[in-house]
């Protein structure tokens, strides 16, 4: 009896799981994902370990899934669109995508909707959550204020897409322009093999060792050698090494000396019933 009534225990809770996956380089994602999960009751999973070890185990939720994740060149990630070719995501066939951003995602919906097709999933459409820039191998940073202020006016936004997601709605979708097609298409495909590479990126001599930039490091694409850190040929431009060095030691070319650092300032306080 103590048995069937453990049984049916597991069962309840099991079905009451749903799944947020999200890859986050400098905290945006992540800040958005667990704000998500706080309204929602999901769990939320980091890929870095997954997309890092080559996990494809299939994976399970039986409420709808949803994949957070920032924009590159007006699309998500590749390496986080191949770990989810990839990947056989069993349970729910709805999914859901929210993306962080700059400035818009451009016509990054009409890709995950193939993607979407050809994992037989049901696309619930693709909210955009503008937040803090960080790509700092181009742009600068905002100041530690303008972050947060950028990040209070994400939440109400962020918000919506929580209580979209947990009443079942589909996310709308805004018209889309010819630049938007353009920058999804034709730009992201120039300017991967183009400007996503680490020969730029170096240590100085503040560098202090102490191998973080190694385990930030969604690709492997890191080693120490004589204690400082060497890039190889695998890069996807998260920043999490420049951005989360302790030393500030890390440095891409010319493009980024003098430039604040980032890593999202904010954190999302417990749920309260």
């Amino acid at each position: 009896m103590v048995n069937e009534q453990e049984q049916t225990i597991k069962i309840i809770r099991r079905e009451a799981i749903g799944m947020i996956l999200y890859f986050s380089g400098t905290g945006n994602s992540e800040y958005v994902a667990k704000r998500i999960g706080r309204e929602t009751g999901d769990d939320s999973l980091d890929l870095l370990g997954k997309i890092r070890s080559r996990d494809h185990w299939e994976m399970r939720s039986d409420r709808p899934w949803v994949v957070v994740a920032p924009t590159y060149a007006w699309r998500i990630p590749r390496i986080v669109q191949e770990w989810l070719e990839n990947t056989p995501l069993a349970g729910n066939r709805d999914i859901y995508f929210v993306m962080t951003c700059g400035g818009d995602i451009g016509n990054a919906g009409r890709y995950l909707k193939k993607l979407c097709a050809v994992k037989k999933m049901d696309y619930r459409g693709c909210a955009a959550i503008v937040m803090p820039e960080n790509y700092i191998a181009m742009f600068s940073v905002p100041t530690q204020e303008e972050a947060q202020r950028i990040i209070r006016q994400a939440e109400g936004v962020i918000d919506e897409a929580a209580r979209r997601i947990k009443g079942g709605e589909i996310f709308s979708q805004p018209g889309l322009g010819f630049k938007d097609k353009m920058n999804s298409g034709i730009v992201n495909d120039i300017f991967y093999p183009l400007f996503v590479h680490a020969k730029k990126f170096y240590a100085d001599d503040s560098c202090i060792s102490c191998g973080k930039c190694v385990r930030v490091c969604p690709l492997n694409n890191i080693r120490l050698e004589k204690g400082r850190p060497l890039w190889g040929k695998n890069c996807t431009h998260c920043m999490a090494c420049i951005c989360r060095c302790p030393s500030e030691a890390i440095e891409y070319g010319t493009h980024s000396r003098g430039k604040r650092r980032y890593v999202c300032p904010a954190s999302v306080p417990p749920f309260k019933p």
